[in-house]
């Protein structure tokens, strides 16, 4: 009997730990608003006065061993507000596959990040729908002068006894003051 009772708790663990590391345990749409609610403020009611965009390379999977052996890499996107004074506003954090193909977009609207405050976007290291040739974009503006923010990801992963992990820096790829 004391078998079947742990075998039925080995079964329930490890049921929610395929639900809690699955690819659709990943999506974070919601998730921003909830998770980081500390770290946004209200959005402001002044039009915008500058905008901009960041491209990030990222790396769910990458190819070793002259290919022959693939090695899954956890992702985490940081945005951070590096304005003392303003809320930066996030427009869209989209994630995009090798092949360009939109795999999750991480916002349902706007959203004002406090000054100094950071969100992040988690992709766990068993969901490899982005590839190695991952991307992120995330569209921002300021309702008047800002600090660049500052936007990048951190991939974590291991193959065997080897672990790795590397930081990769988003690139601006248009600012537009209006």
């Amino acid at each position: 009997m004391c078998h079947s009772h742990g075998m039925g708790a080995f079964l329930a663990i490890l049921a929610a730990l395929s639900i809690l590391y699955s690819p659709a345990a990943s999506a974070q749409t919601a998730a921003i608003e909830q998770n980081f609610a500390a770290s946004l403020a209200a959005l402001p009611t002044e039009n915008p006065a500058v905008s901009g965009a960041f491209y990030v390379p990222v790396y769910s999977s990458v190819s070793m061993s002259q290919g022959k052996l693939r090695a899954d890499f956890s992702v985490t996107l940081s945005v951070h507000n590096a304005s003392e004074t303003r809320p930066l506003i996030l427009k869209r954090i989209a994630y995009f596959d090798t092949s360009g193909k939109m795999v999750e977009s991480y916002l349902k609207s706007p959203v004002a990040l406090k000054p100094f405050a950071t969100i992040e976007v988690f992709i766990a290291a068993n969901d490899v729908r982005g590839g190695t040739g991952a991307n992120f974009v995330v569209d921002w503006a300021a309702t008047g002068e800002i600090a660049e923010p500052a936007v990048e990801a951190l991939m974590v992963g291991g193959v065997g006894a080897g672990h790795y992990a590397f930081i990769n820096q988003g690139r601006p790829i248009r600012i537009i003051k209006n």
